[in-house]
């Protein structure tokens, strides 16, 4: 077997909507040494764009994140952007603690689509795109430079609800939130000729992170578990009186899971589609390839990756590995053998 040390990391441009969990998911993008993070790009969603893009630049000069963080899209393609979601994510996105400085730092001056495409071009076939906000970024690239979606490694969403075992919305009974947020660019992502896998609500609701899980980030976690537990209180607040867990769904860290081991998820295979206007709209559907169906909308379309279940324990064990070490003091460089990690970055079927 090959070591980790002759393959080069998972290069990974992040596009995201700051929010909590969207900061908890760049911090394990950072702090694990199977990934290469090349950039961040912004969007609207859990808060608007203004927010999410200082917030974006925020937790980049406080935690370190030496690369290009480029403002997004304001609003969805076709509709008004809705309200943002403050009672979950806070007037402020990171749930209302309040930033400790305001940052110096300023956005590249390329406008967010602009980024994807550029940064895909300069590293053909390496980059995955992770997107865990409304969709708006991705549409407007793959529209604006076709190509790139040959270039591109693989687009891992996390977004949408297909159903399985029951499962629904959590912004209308059957759509998701980010998906709802610009169910036009959603359809367009996933009808692109790139390799999409889709992390929605059918797993990311078999994952919690309790209550006890931050406990033991702020205490062994370092300054990142520090401020993920002071970050979370709101967000952990919200799901205790939706839900009533003692914790948090793991929605947008889920989706870098995947990034890292893909074998923590089934996944069933074909077409997607995003309902884009009436009752339904943001609605994922797919069109399983093992089922034969007459003529429909979903025909010629690219077989897309949905995942359908989720080995949470492993996935959790993951993350906390990722900032957990022996050292309180000291942020995680995953406590695992990084040729462990020879394993995990395979290729994708």
């Amino acid at each position: 077997m090959a070591t980790h040390a002759s393959r080069r990391p998972t290069r990974v441009l992040f596009d995201t909507d700051p929010g909590i969990d969207d900061a908890m998911a760049l911090l394990f993008l950072h702090r694990h040494p199977a990934i290469e993070l090349v950039g961040i790009t912004t969007v609207h969603g859990n808060a608007y764009t203004e927010t999410t893009t200082r917030n974006a630049l925020y937790l980049g000069e406080r935690f370190g994140l030496e690369v290009p963080i480029a403002r997004g899209a304001t609003e969805p393609l076709a509709m008004p952007k809705s309200a943002p979601p403050t009672f979950v994510h806070g007037d402020d996105g990171l749930g209302n603690v309040g930033l400790s400085f305001e940052p110096t730092r300023r956005p590249d001056p390329r406008p967010a689509y602009r980024l994807i495409i550029d940064t895909v071009r300069r590293f053909p076939g390496e980059v995955t795109l992770v997107a865990v906000g409304p969709l708006t970024n991705l549409a407007l690239a793959i529209q604006e430079a076709p190509e790139i979606a040959s270039l591109v490694k693989e687009v891992v969403v996390m977004g949408g609800a297909f159903g399985v075992g029951g499962q629904g919305g959590n912004i209308t009974p059957v759509a998701e939130a980010n998906i709802h947020g610009d169910p036009h660019a959603a359809d367009l992502v996933f009808t692109a000729a790139w390799p999409v896998t889709v992390v929605g609500l059918d797993v990311t609701h078999r994952v919690l992170m309790s209550n006890a899980d931050f406990r033991r980030l702020r205490e062994q976690g370092g300054q990142d578990g520090e401020f993920m537990w002071a970050i979370s209180r709101h967000y952990v607040d919200f799901y205790s009186e939706r839900e009533a867990i003692d914790g948090c769904y793991v929605h947008d860290s889920s989706a870098v899971a995947y990034v890292l081991d893909p074998s923590l998820f089934e996944v069933r295979r074909g077409p997607v589609r995003a309902v884009c206007d009436g009752l339904a709209m943001g609605q994922t559907i797919q069109r399983p390839d093992d089922r034969d169906f007459p003529p429909t909308a979903w025909d010629g379309l690219p077989s897309q990756r949905v995942c359908v279940d989720v080995d949470a324990q492993r996935l959790m064990t993951l993350y906390m590995d990722t900032f957990v070490t022996g050292d309180p003091g000291q942020p995680g460089a995953c406590r695992e053998d990084l040729a462990a990690f020879d394993e995990v970055l395979r290729p994708v079927d």
